[in-house]
């Protein structure tokens, strides 16, 4: 099996940020667990080392810079979550390197959890743990709704259907990181007033390019402002049948 390369100067260059020596035998493993799991299960096809490296593990931590090298360094012991997790990115780089960091990955998939569950395990990552079950239902949870610091979703669905898994399930002046390819106008518009409904406001959209396609990527920060109204999450479906806005 190849190894993923580090590119330690693209880390610095990029996220003003490098891994631990630890963190990199880290990226090492999750790559090659990946890869050993994608015989069984359809993780990712995102296998070759450099597109795994930029498309994976590079964006996931770019959406996390804030809390790397930024305004939120030195944050410590967040509760984060990642929404549709699928392969487990961005949760697992987000545990590997948010110091003292819980990460709940949510899926709906239990095969894949099931894979997340053994790869904490084999990562010695005590700090993840993993729930299968779908966003809508989890928001509706007491025990889950209103607790997570920082909510991670990626590839899952539009920006307003993103927002209403989302926020729910963070607390008052928690932040939703939204991974996003392009980024429109009208998105942006939508997502302004679906924010609103929800307790929520966009903060900032983080416009990137990645270093080594040179492929165009946002992150889009929402910020939770006050208290999500009951009824949202609505019921299984309904957000991408009817979305907000």
């Amino acid at each position: 099996m190849a190894d993923l390369p580090l590119n330690l100067e693209l880390l610095q260059d990029t996220l003003q940020w490098q891994p631990s020596p630890q963190q990199q035998l880290l990226f090492q493993k999750l790559y090659q667990e990946i890869l050993a799991g994608n015989q069984q299960l359809n993780l990712t096809r995102l296998t070759e080392p450099d597109e795994f490296w930029e498309k994976h593990l590079w964006d996931s931590l770019r959406g996390l810079q804030p809390w790397l090298s930024g305004s939120q360094q030195g944050k410590r012991g967040l509760s984060v979550v990642d929404i549709g997790t699928g392969g487990g990115f961005p949760g697992v780089p987000a545990a590997m390197v948010l110091a003292d960091a819980t990460v709940m990955l949510l899926d709906s998939t239990r095969k894949k959890v099931s894979f997340l569950t053994q790869l904490a395990a084999s990562l010695e990552l005590p700090s993840i743990r993993t729930l299968t079950a779908r966003a809508e239902v989890v928001g509706q949870q007491k025990q889950q709704r209103d607790r997570y610091d920082l909510a991670l979703i990626r590839a899952v669905g539009p920006a307003t259907v993103c927002a209403e898994y989302c926020l729910p399930l963070l607390q008052v002046g928690g932040t939703a990181v939204l991974y996003r390819g392009q980024w429109s106008p009208e998105e942006e518009t939508a997502l302004r007033q679906a924010a609103q409904e929800l307790g929520g406001k966009l903060d900032h959209v983080d416009a990137f390019v990645t270093p080594l396609t040179q492929s165009t990527r946002h992150c889009i920060h929402v910020v939770k402002v006050a208290e999500t109204p009951a009824q949202f999450p609505r019921p299984v479906g309904i957000p991408v049948q009817k979305p907000l806005a």
